[in-house]
């Protein structure tokens, strides 16, 4: 083999370390190589972006060039970016098993667990409940999706920071991607050298509005949002699938159940009162639409205070009470994952776009989200008549 032969096979290794930030494959599986050659020390990567206007065209030319000076006997790179054309479009999708017509987490061979995070009334912050579950479990290495099916009250993009809108590719739609923060990041490659970080994938109605504009729809409009999401969006193979419901038991959690028959349910509420009798119709609809409660958490406890004393803003006990209710009223355990106080450090996180869990993880709310990260993660999954993607 030339010198010339063997630096055009050690570029295309390097680039097979270019992951494709959206799909999260190599960009040498996925058709976005067309070239790459080495002359007089100058590498030439032509790259096959998926559209015109991609909004990750910086950070995929940036990881090439970073990747293939990483080669020895490569001075210079040119990227020189291009796009695919339909066709190639349309093979990509045909690579990734994407059909518009099906919907993946429905089929009995799914080994994605799917989550709806319900609350019988709005304002207990199920959706910051929502994506700091997401970031706590994308930090132990899984892959994660959110669903932000909250379409009138959607609230996930601001709460993970995310201001990229989705890629559409005909049909198919590639979701926004969180990454792990880099101090994240830098614990898990140390810890795990030889596995991959975890990501949250997001898509959310708000990523399709102008602005802070308002969404008046009804019912079947609410059914076909929901279905396309989960039919249109490319989430890939997923770990976790957590969906934001809107509170209550209207249109989108009985659309959610049809959907998602094998999904379960993790109930927000406070411990107020009035909070836990409303918590407790959300958590009863489940023997209607026949999904199990996984559990209960229990938001806006006891405020730790400066002094370090604690004040009972709404109450005590409530997540309890509610286990109990749910207990007797379902047949069966619905344990309390958990209690999160009320701690400035969860607003500040929300309202900066990082999660507690990363940007605060040794505050109270941080440790105590985390933990009911941990209690979710340590259900059992039920593999029984699952098709297992075994290799002999």
């Amino acid at each position: 083999m030339s010198d010339h032969e063997s630096l055009d096979t050690a570029l295309m290794r390097a680039l097979d370390t270019v992951i494709d930030p959206e799909l999260r494959k190599p960009i040498t599986e996925v058709g976005m190589v067309d070239s790459a050659t080495v002359s007089e020390g100058v590498a030439t990567v032509a790259v096959l972006l998926t559209i015109e206007g991609c909004p990750l065209k910086n950070t995929i030319e940036q990881d090439v060039r970073e990747a293939a000076l990483t080669v020895d006997g490569i001075e210079q790179v040119d990227v020189r970016i291009g796009y695919m054309s339909p066709e190639q479009r349309s093979e990509l999708k045909k690579l990734l098993g994407h059909s518009s017509r099906a919907n993946p987490f429905a089929s009995p061979d799914s080994l994605t667990k799917v989550y709806a995070v319900v609350s019988g009334k709005g304002g207990v912050g199920k959706s910051s409940a929502t994506a700091n579950l997401a970031a706590a479990m994308a930090s132990a290495g899984l892959k994660v999706g959110v669903v932000d099916a909250d379409v009138h009250g959607f609230s996930i993009p601001g709460l993970l920071g995310i201001t990229q809108p989705p890629t559409k590719l005909e049909e198919m739609i590639l979701p926004p991607v969180v990454p792990l923060p880099e101090a994240q990041r830098q614990a898990w490659e140390k810890g795990h050298p030889h596995q991959d970080p975890g990501f949250i994938k997001v898509i959310s109605i708000g990523m399709f509005v102008e602005g802070n504009q308002p969404i008046a729809w009804r019912g079947p409009m609410l059914h076909r949002a929901l279905e396309q999401f989960l039919t249109d969006v490319y989430f890939g193979d997923l770990d976790v699938l957590l969906l934001d419901l809107p509170p209550g038991t209207g249109d989108i959690a009985i659309s959610m159940a049809q959907l998602l028959p094998g999904a379960q349910l993790l109930l927000v509420s406070t411990p107020q009162v009035a909070a836990v009798d409303v918590a407790e119709r959300a958590g009863t609809l489940s023997l209607q639409t026949e999904q199990k409660v996984a559990g209960i958490i229990e938001n806006m406890s006891a405020m730790v205070m400066p002094d370090g004393s604690t004040m009972e803003v709404f109450g005590s006990g409530g997540g309890e009470v509610l286990s109990q209710r749910l207990r007797d009223a379902l047949g069966y355990e619905v344990p309390l994952l958990g209690s999160v106080p009320l701690d400035v450090s969860l607003r500040s996180g929300g309202d900066a776009g990082v999660p507690v869990v990363w940007s605060a993880p040794d505050s109270p709310a941080g440790s105590a989200m985390q933990a009911v990260a941990d209690r979710v993660l340590e259900q059992k999954r039920d593999l029984a008549g699952k098709a297992l993607p075994l290799n002999f």
